[in-house]
């Protein structure tokens, strides 16, 4: 077999169709694509990491010594942990992302196979899909992974972080210590038995996403497990007297249907499983499940985990052979399983306290000054001893009438000074953390501590001190709006946006869409309960080849401009998730969004009187881009959207102007 060329990083990706993942948000000179050719990226700092003449530690005199110094160090890479990294990088902090597995996207990744579910709960919150780095992140998969590979799922998220130059990642990196000095973190080890190194890190705001609290653990946080009591925080759902149980693991399975019969042979050691233990539990669908093979709960769910796992492996086969041998499912004789976890997923296990701590009432009715993420799946409690209770449903919700806000209060520890938390481990009482543990809910956390990391590393200040200054929640706040991060009730009032004092005129306006609305400082619309607008917070207008459409702002005199920001409709009322369950994909779109803008272009008056054009875009599908040029002294902005991905009419959120 003839060899071909050997591809280097850029070949591959830009091959494999990944070229505007890491670019897609800039425009830095005109003309520009919102996917230009790719580009030879800053390649992380190997020798950093390894160097080849660093000592061996006293204590493993196998193992080499690294030391590190940087601003931030996020443990745990789940999406929780890389949102929290990549906020914190953006943001201008130096960050170090441990992972102690070979990949990122912890349940969201192809070990686990979890969709990433969040406030829209599924499709039964339609219109609260989540905006920021999750929807970036959710949006680039959609684009370049049609074919709903969990391995290029996980490729994305390697390539968003290595592509930051303010993070070096450290996979197969466990955390395994921490130094404290009157309160606060002064430094963690890691070790990484792959490589034979001791990393020993210096920073100054660490923050523990590593779901089971490793980080705060070491440090000595303070933190609580299990169920409360009913009377602790008066909470309706908790169990009448306080127990350690708490949600199990999960293992899953997918599998697909063949052209010829396909026999399976259980192990002697999986269960026997018969219609009685099913009765609450449907195996209608064959090709992905299934959440409720849910097992250790009333066990330690951390110490006890090479138990679970074989006790996951043992239900999950003896369901494979009641599906395929038990004869009550005749149709399955053409399928056969071709995937099985190995990792069990895990939902419960420890909660670092915070200054606030999150309860059922807060997410049903609960307001905060200090608020910096939404969340808004039910409250869903499952027998601790999962499929062990055949006789009780494998869950049961109470749904918040609304989405929630989580404060930042929530994501801080209240012992550990300089410790931020994000994901299945936030400030929160059992009956709240069964709503808040889901992956996009840990994932804007995790954008929410990280841009807050980097804003105390740039004060001087430690976590609670900024929950604590309303000027610089302020700030916070208005960062994460910027970001695209959602936060309930909470316009843009960002007094550097210039944008807010222009007026908006455009080509046209459909229905209540005006174009005044691309400046009211909200970025989605407010859905009912079937995902259609009760306040519509967009400008819109048709388009067609040929007939752009266009929205200008004007101002009553000439403005100093370096950036201008632009968010597009992704269509927040569809569901849009990595899933290998079909009924999941149904109304999903593994594509471009159509109401996403593709083609445009954005221009200025200038105070001479002269055009400029700043952006030219094509193949657009990301919903936030920003565009930076030289500055300019600018009467006036216009942009002009040629082409959408599908949809009769161009859309845009919001448009913001900066000097």
């Amino acid at each position: 077999m003839a060899e071909g060329p050997i591809l280097n990083r850029r070949d591959f990706l830009a091959r494999a169709g990944f070229g505007g993942y890491s670019l897609i948000a800039l425009a830095d000179a005109a003309p520009q694509n919102a996917a230009p050719e790719p580009r030879e990226p800053a390649r992380p700092d190997f020798g950093r990491i390894a160097p080849p003449q660093a000592a061996f530690a006293r204590t493993e005199p196998h193992l080499r010594l690294v030391d590190l110094e940087t601003d931030v160090v996020v443990a745990g890479g789940g999406l929780a942990g890389v949102c929290a990294a990549i906020a914190a990088a953006r943001h201008g902090a130096r960050v170090v992302l441990l992972q102690d597995r070979s990949r990122l996207g912890g349940n969201s990744s192809s070990e686990v196979k979890m969709h990433v579910v969040g406030a829209n709960q599924h499709t039964g919150r339609p219109g609260w899909r989540e905006g920021g780095l999750i929807e970036e992140l959710r949006l680039a998969d959609a684009v370049n992974n049609p074919q709903r590979c969990w391995e290029l799922w996980d490729l994305l998220l390697y390539d968003k972080v290595v592509s930051e130059p303010n993070i070096t990642l450290l996979l197969e990196t466990t955390l395994c210590s921490a130094a404290v000095r009157g309160g606060s973190i002064t430094e963690v080890a890691a070790r990484c038995d792959k490589s034979e190194h001791i990393y020993r890190i210096r920073a100054r705001i660490f923050c523990d996403c590593t779901g089971d609290c490793r980080l705060g653990l070491e440090a000595g946080a303070e933190m609580r497990s299990g169920r409360e009591a009913r009377a602790e925080f008066g909470e309706s759902l908790a169990p009448e007297k306080p127990d350690g149980l708490t949600l199990g693991s999960s293992i899953l399975f997918t599998s697909r249907l063949y052209h010829n019969p396909m026999p399976f042979t259980a192990p002697k050691w999986a269960r026997k499983i018969g219609k009685q233990q099913l009765l609450r539990r449907p195996v209608d669908s064959w090709e992905y499940g299934y959440w409720w093979i849910e097992w250790g709960g009333d066990h330690d769910i951390i110490g006890d985990n090479e138990r679970i796992r074989f006790e996951l492996l043992s239900i999950v086969l003896g369901v494979w052979d009641y599906i395929k041998n038990s004869g009550d499912c005749p149709d399955s004789e053409y399928w056969a399983m071709d995937w099985i976890g190995m990792m069990p997923g895990r939902r419960g296990g420890r909660r670092l306290a915070g200054d606030h701590v999150l309860t059922q009432q807060d997410l049903m009715s609960g307001r905060f000054e200090d608020a910096v993420a939404i969340g808004g799946w039910a409250m869903d409690a499952h027998p601790p001893e999962g499929f062990d209770r055949p006789d009780l449903p494998p869950n049961t919700t109470v749904s918040p009438p609304e989405v929630y806000d989580i404060p930042l209060r929530s994501l801080y520890s209240r012992n550990i000074t300089n410790l931020f938390m994000a994901g299945r481990n936030i400030s929160a009482s059992y009956v709240a953390f069964t709503s808040a543990r889901v992956m996009a809910t840990c994932a804007v956390e995790g954008q929410a501590i990280g841009v807050a990391a980097a804003q105390c590393v740039a004060s001087g200040i430690e976590p609670r001190a900024l929950a604590r200054d309303q000027g610089q929640v302020a700030r916070l706040q208005e960062a994460l709006l910027r970001d695209d991060q959602t936060i309930k009730g909470r316009p843009n009032r960002d007094p550097l946006d210039v944008a807010r004092q222009a007026t908006a005129i455009a080509s046209a306006e459909a229905g209540s869409a005006k174009a005044a609305l691309a400046l009211d400082g909200f970025t989605r619309d407010i859905p009912d309960k079937r995902g259609d607008p009760v306040e519509v917070h967009h400008w819109a207008a048709p388009v067609s080849e040929g007939r752009p459409a266009w929205i200008e702002l004007r101002w009553d005199k000439p403005r100093l401009l370096r950036e201008v920001q632009i968010t597009f409709d992704t269509g927040f009322r569809r569901q849009l998730t990595l899933s290998a369950q079909e009924v999941q994909n149904i109304n999903l779109l593994r594509a471009p969004q159509p109401e996403t803008v593709r083609d445009y272009t954005l221009t200025c008056r200038a105070s001479d009187g002269g055009d400029r054009t700043l952006a030219v875009v094509k193949n657009n599908f990301q919903r936030l881009n920003r565009h930076h040029f030289d500055p300019v002294e600018a009467q006036s902005i216009l942009v002009e959207v040629q082409a959408t991905n599908g949809d009769p009419q161009a859309r845009i959120f919001e448009i913001r102007c900066y000097a």
